[in-house]
């Protein structure tokens, strides 16, 4: 294999093409982005131990560079109209903005002496005899993988297939620096009914915070959202001025969605493709699968398959359609179990009401933690429970605080 062509300048392009060029420093390695340098989608995302632990084994450097851009924050909390918060113990993550993440992985690819095009639209036909290899990480909507073999009823291609959720959403940002992540639901009325909107909001960048507003399209339309965005965001404000304390809701600036173009209010495309191979393309990212994003696995995920499509070829280095099946066989198989926790999280989320009118906001959290189905374990409740009192919540995040020291320290002697 001399080239490798990655089609997308995203997470997953940009460290698939670092970690290829780390590993082969003959290849050339090209990264084709459409958009501007600094044209993203979203405010910030979300990670675990797992991506900071994959990071240090491959690339320490930028695992550290990662960590140390990140956000630390410590639980969550659960906030049901104007009363008392509850407490999710044991739940801790990292955030950053998107833009930032970014930024650290075209300076790692640009430092192994990657090639990064941007500004430049692809045409995927032909695309394929461009080069060796050829990576599909150009979203969601795809044209690569369009191009090679999208379809059910394709015989030798991707096999995509696609299920579309009945609700809302807006990716936001807020003034308000929430240092905890945090859900938020509201109970709203209008002319012929009632219903519920929330938000999932966690510290990003700059003093803000990412805000992902959804609701279901009964209560999309009886707000009478979706025709401007300006008027949705102001009453939006008003909805949330108590999570929110009165601050601002934002649109993130020059954002782009999976079409190119700016695309305020959405339904989740939940995308999972049979195949991630196709002759010499191969799928990494969103163009192989999409997770709902109240599980926040989506940058982990993309970054994750460029993890394992470089120790996949790294295994087979005189065999690439053997490093290639590898790859497509082992990753499809670890992203399914996400694909069908998130897929539960989609359908659970389009049913909240019910949650909501039927229990009392403690047991409604307890429902929130388990809705993938992680937690059925009865003691779990109890210890749930006794973290809504402040001593014992302490003692359980001084636990957690060990834990996560441990870890931390254990990637600095690997890495």
């Amino acid at each position: 294999m001399r080239k490798v062509l990655c089609i997308g300048g995203g997470p997953a392009g940009l460290a698939a093409a670092m970690l290829l060029k780390r590993d082969d420093p003959t290849l050339e390695v090209e990264v084709r982005e459409r958009h501007a340098p600094g044209a993203t989608h979203g405010w910030g995302i979300t990670f675990g131990e797992d991506l900071l632990d994959d990071l240090h084994r491959l690339d320490p450097d930028g695992g550290r560079a990662v960590r140390a851009a990140a956000i630390l924050w410590r639980d969550q909390v659960v906030r049901i109209g104007g009363r008392a918060p509850v407490h999710i113990g044991g739940k801790y993550g990292f955030s950053m903005g998107r833009a930032a993440l970014l930024d650290i992985l075209v300076r790692r690819a640009e430092d192994a002496g990657v090639k990064i095009v941007w500004d430049t639209p692809v045409e995927p036909e032909g695309v394929g005899e461009e080069a060796d290899l050829v990576l599909a990480a150009d979203g969601a909507g795809s044209r690569v993988r369009a191009a090679y073999g999208d379809g059910v009823d394709h015989p030798h291609g991707f096999d995509t297939a696609i299920e579309t959720g009945r609700n809302r959403y807006i990716w936001l940002g807020t003034e308000r620096y929430l240092p905890r992540f945090t859900f938020a639901f509201e109970r709203v009325t209008w002319a012929t009914g009632s219903g519920w909107i929330w938000f999932y909001a966690y510290p990003s960048t700059g003093g803000t915070s990412t805000c992902i507003v959804e609701c279901s399209p009964e209560v999309f339309e009886g707000l009478a959202l979706g025709s401007d965005v300006n008027a949705d965001l102001r009453r939006l404000e008003e909805i949330f001025a108590g999570p929110l304390g009165g601050a601002a809701l934002l649109r993130p600036p020059g954002a782009v969605g999976s079409t190119g173009t700016a695309e305020p209010w959405l339904r989740f495309r939940h995308l999972r493709s049979r195949s991630w191979v196709s002759g010499n393309v191969v799928l990494a990212g969103d163009a192989a699968h999409t997770t709902h994003f109240g599980i926040g696995s989506g940058t982990v995920l993309a970054v994750q398959d460029a993890v394992r499509l470089a120790e996949s070829l790294h295994l087979f280095p005189d065999d690439l359609a053997g490093g290639l099946a590898a790859y497509d066989a082992l990753r499809r198989a670890e992203v399914g179990r996400v694909q069908a926790q998130a897929l539960r999280n989609m359908h659970w989320f389009e049913d909240v009401g019910c949650h909501l009118d039927e229990q009392d906001p403690v047991r409604f959290a307890y429902t929130l933690l388990d809705r993938r189905g992680d937690h059925p374990e009865a003691w779990r409740f109890q210890l749930h429970r006794a973290t809504q009192f402040e001593p014992l919540r302490k003692v359980r995040q001084g636990m957690t605080t060990l834990r996560r020291t441990a870890r931390a320290a254990k990637r600095e002697r690997v890495g």
